[in-house]
């Protein structure tokens, strides 16, 4: 079943839940219990469906999406096994909710219920103004009254017949049946009410029926469609799969606010813009083609394609018949005089009903046109230049081909001047004089401004020429022969995309043309000569037109017909009104980076953190034509300065916003007509956490504590200082009080190495005096020893004073006394590294530390100086030295 809230928005029960159809998105709300949902029912802004044993409610929550609530559990006791709801109705207070055993009655403000459990099966219950009726198979049709039901009528045609539905009809009932079309009950009486669908109804098997805002009927059947009859009964229409039905099964119909139909089929959901003022006819087979050109010619409507040219009478519902002969591309047709001239890729035809004659096969024919002051002559534009066709005696035929212009002429106007205007998408924009009798041109002037476009057009309109490409529109100025560019028709490409710069006048003096998102016209007021623009918001997606080759024609003062690649459609410009629509935010959807978005609350205002800082708004205007869509403008205020350029793209996304206070607004139109309203949505994106109030209190908290401890530091820092600068100049101080020391330690120790010195040359002084003195004395003694021989008394006893006197022990003593005060402590060293020394070996060593030779200690030792060498040779012995190392140099080193 389908059904549709306040919102508009539009609900289709299937096989997989609750299906929402907002205008723009579809979105599935899966069933309760996953079962399959059998009915459902908009009743004060209530969604009521009816499932396998499980009935309750949708309601749309603050973030937009529906939530269900069971009504079923408190009397599940009281279902029956198997038992599916089939049909929901609302009456006052009450939903009444019907499966094939029994009828539930639901107050919705006591939330109480009333079970109705007829003995026969429950065919289905229907509403007919302020009575609830209900048939059974067994028993037939009745009402239902405090809270039970009463027979109403056990009729025959009651028991035969299974009732599809029943409307109210002059006072009385009308009964649809499901094979046998409608029956009138009135006065406990039964009467057929015939239509001329009647036979197709009995082949039909009606399955469901909805009475239409215009008081016709809408029937959908199992297998032949969906008919439509008027309340007179008459056929309006009969759709089938091959009229534009996803298939023949037809299980529900709805009529919505705006009188669209919607069919709910066996395996999806259709809609029928039944009072549309755009009407389509697409060609499934292939046979008609891409529609380049079409017509309304003596009550034949011809269209030409690309399969070649068709017709039929207008207005007909007969199929369109070929006109042999003409296989192939149609690219004009046109009447003049009375005469229907076909260009075709093969030349030049003139069609008498469903005849073509060929008058010109030179060359492949794009355009015709009328010569200014010769009714008898038309001049077409050819795949090979212009050319000329003339009548003579009542019959056209080809007369000749304007010489000097070889260039293909697809689009080309001729002025009173006998000059032609030439456009070539590749080559760009000529023009040429021809002489009076239409034979040839002399010169041909080429444009180098405005440039070559692809897909250019050029055409007449309002006695001035123009020429457009994607740049703009261009207009001749008559008297400098030059293109200049028209603002206000410019204006139209620079709002919207450009797709073809094809332009076309109609009958009425409209200028036409296509663009990415509308179909464009051009019109002058009854009271003004300024040109007003008008749009029909029919995108080039939607049109499905051949770029370039795009056609309309003017059926009758305020029909056109317009060709596109699978047939055509036409548009009723005088019923071309659009409602007060209003737009509705669908959703809010808030994320963090890299993260799934979910659903926002859709209040007045939120508040969102700064991590969920990308929003994306849904907007939607529920409105189901086909052929005219939506239009949207945004304007995020503390983020824009100006709206957006309109889009029918019904999302818009906003990444990485900053902190602050937002006001996001949305309000759309269909075609030039602005919505009824403007959403407003006010939100704020949080200060992330270390940038809040109460972060910055703590920020200053911690400020102020490193603030303390810094100075404190500081302070400690510079006391530090302080008294390691007073240590310093203490230490600095000390340093030079010890250097003072130190100085005069220097000195000091330079007296005394001068007096060690002086010591050392008294020392040297006094050993040198012994040296003489004993050599001396040595000297005398040996003399005294020679004179002693002789035997003198007296000189024996001066050899013993003088050998008193050189006395080893007593030089040695004397020797000794002087050495300790210049070299204090030596021999006590010598004597501690070597204790095998003998006094004799220190007093050698004593000699030797004063650096004399062996000649030098001789004397001192009252020996020679061979048993000086030996004992130098023993000491070293005592001393353990190697042969490497000098004696002498060892001593001094001590």
């Amino acid at each position: 079943m389908i059904t549709q809230d306040d919102n508009q928005f539009i609900y289709f029960a299937n096989n997989e839940g609750l299906l929402e159809f907002n205008g723009a998105n579809w979105t599935l709300y899966p069933s309760p219990n996953e079962t399959i949902i059998r009915s459902a029912k908009s009743i004060n802004n209530r969604i009521y469906t009816g499932c396998y044993m499980e009935f309750g409610y949708w309601e749309r929550q603050k973030n937009g999406l529906l939530k269900y609530t069971s009504l079923s559990k408190p009397i599940i006791n009281k279902m029956l096994d198997d038992e599916q709801i089939w049909n929901i109705i609302d009456y006052d207070q009450w939903v009444i909710f019907q499966s094939l055993n029994q009828i539930f009655l639901y107050d919705t403000k006591t939330s109480k219920f009333k079970i109705i459990s007829p003995k026969g099966a429950i065919s289905r219950a229907f509403k007919v103004n302020d009575a609830i009726y209900y048939q059974t198979y067994t028993e037939g049709l009745f009402e239902i009254e405090n809270g039970q039901g009463k027979l109403i009528s056990n009729d025959p045609i009651l028991l035969k017949n299974k009732i599809v539905n029943i409307f109210s009809r002059n006072g009385g009932l009308l009964l649809q049946t499901q094979f046998n079309g409608f029956y009138t009950y009135s006065n406990a009486k039964f009467d057929k009410w015939h239509t001329e669908a009647d036979a197709d109804f009995s082949a039909s098997s009606i399955y469901s029926s909805q009475i239409l805002s215009d008081g016709s009927f809408a029937l959908g059947s199992v297998s032949n469609g969906i008919f439509i009859i008027s309340k007179e009964g008459k056929m309006l229409y009969h759709i089938t799969q091959n009229k534009g039905l996803s298939n023949n099964t037809a299980l529900s119909i709805f009529e919505d606010h705006d009188r669209n139909i919607w069919i709910g089929l066996d395996n999806g959901i259709n809609c029928i813009n039944i009072n549309s003022p755009v009407r389509s006819f697409a060609d499934d087979t292939g046979i008609l083609g891409t529609v380049y050109t079409s017509i309304l010619h003596d009550g034949k409507l011809y269209v030409g394609t690309n399969q070649g040219l068709f017709y039929k009478n207008y207005g007909s519902a007969e199929d369109f018949k070929f006109i042999d002969g003409t296989k192939g591309q149609v690219w004009a047709l046109y009447s003049y005089k009375g005469t229907l001239f076909c260009g075709h890729d093969s030349g030049t035809f003139i069609i008498n009903g469903n005849k073509a004659t060929s008058i010109f096969i030179t060359s492949g024919t794009w355009k015709f046109e009328n010569v200014p002051g010769r009714e008898d002559l038309l001049i077409q534009g050819n795949y090979y230049g212009v050319s000329v066709i003339e009548n003579k005696n009542g019959q056209w035929s080809f007369r000749n081909k304007i010489d000097g212009f070889d260039y293909s002429s697809k689009y080309f106007e001729i002025t009173k001047n006998l000059e032609i205007y030439v456009s070539h998408e590749y080559k760009g924009v000529f023009r040429f004089q021809v002489d009076r009798d239409l034979r040839k041109t002399n010169e041909v002037i080429t444009y180098s401004y405005p440039t070559k476009g692809k897909n250019a057009g050029l055409t007449e309109f309002n006695g001035s020429l123009y020429y457009s490409y994607k740049s703009g529109i261009f207009r001749l100025d008559p008297k400098t022969k030059k293109f200049e560019k028209d603002t206000i028709l410019s204006r139209v490409f620079e709002k919207d995309g450009y797709t073809s710069g094809k332009l076309m006048v109609d009958n009425s003096n409209r200028l036409w043309f296509f663009t990415k998102n509308y179909i464009n016209y051009f019109s002058y007021g009854k009271l003004s000569t300024q040109l007003k623009h008008n749009i029909i918001p029919i995108p080039s997606s939607l049109s499905n037109s051949m770029l370039g080759y795009e056609n309309i024609t003017q059926i009758s003062d305020s029909v056109y017909l317009i060709g596109t690649t699978d047939g055509y459609y036409t548009i009723n410009i005088d019923d071309l009104k659009f409602n007060k629509y209003k737009v509705f935010m669908s959703g809010i959807l808030v994320n963090k980076s890299n993260e799934s978005p979910r659903h926002a609350l859709m209040d007045e205002h939120s508040d969102f953190k700064f991590a969920n800082n990308n929003i994306t708004f849904s907007y939607t205007v529920p409105e189901f034509n086909k052929y005219i869509n939506a239009e949207y403008q945004f304007l995020l205020e503390n983020y824009q300065e100006e709206w957006s350029e309109w889009s029918n793209k019904p999302t818009i996304n906003f990444k990485n916003l900053p902190p602050g206070d937002y006001t996001f607004k949305v309000r759309a139109k269909i075609g030039s007509e602005l919505s009824e309203n403007t959403i407003s949505y006010t939100f704020t994106i949080l200060k992330p956490w270390y940038r809040t109030t109460l972060a910055v209190i703590i920020y200053i908290i911690i400020f102020i504590v490193m603030a303390y401890f810094i100075n404190r530091a500081y302070k400690n820092y510079y006391h530090e200082q302080k008294e390691k600068l007073i240590e310093e100049n203490n230490r600095l101080l000390e340093i030079k009080e010890l250097e003072s020391q130190q100085q005069l330690m220097k000195i000091k120790n330079q007296q005394l190495e001068q007096d060690f010195e002086s010591k050392n040359r008294e020392l040297a002084a006094s050993t040198m005096s012994l040296i003489k003195k004993n050599e001396l004395l040595s000297l005398i003694k040996d003399d005294l020893k020679r004179n002693s021989e002789e035997g003198n008394k007296n000189i024996k006893s001066v050899i013993t004073t003088i050998n008193k006197n050189i006395s080893e022990e007593d030089t040695w003593n004397i020797f000794k006394d002087a050495f300790n005060n210049a070299d204090k402590d030596f021999l006590k060293k010598v004597k501690n590294l070597h204790p095998s020394l003998t006094p004799n070996d220190l007093r050698l060593c004593a000699y030797l530390r004063l650096n004399l030779s062996s000649k030098e200690i001789a004397p001192l030792l009252n020996i020679s100086v061979r048993s000086v060498e030996i004992k130098r040779y023993r000491l070293r012995k005592k001393m353990d030295l190697s042969h490497e190392d000098g004696l002498v140099e060892y001593i001094l080193s001590i």
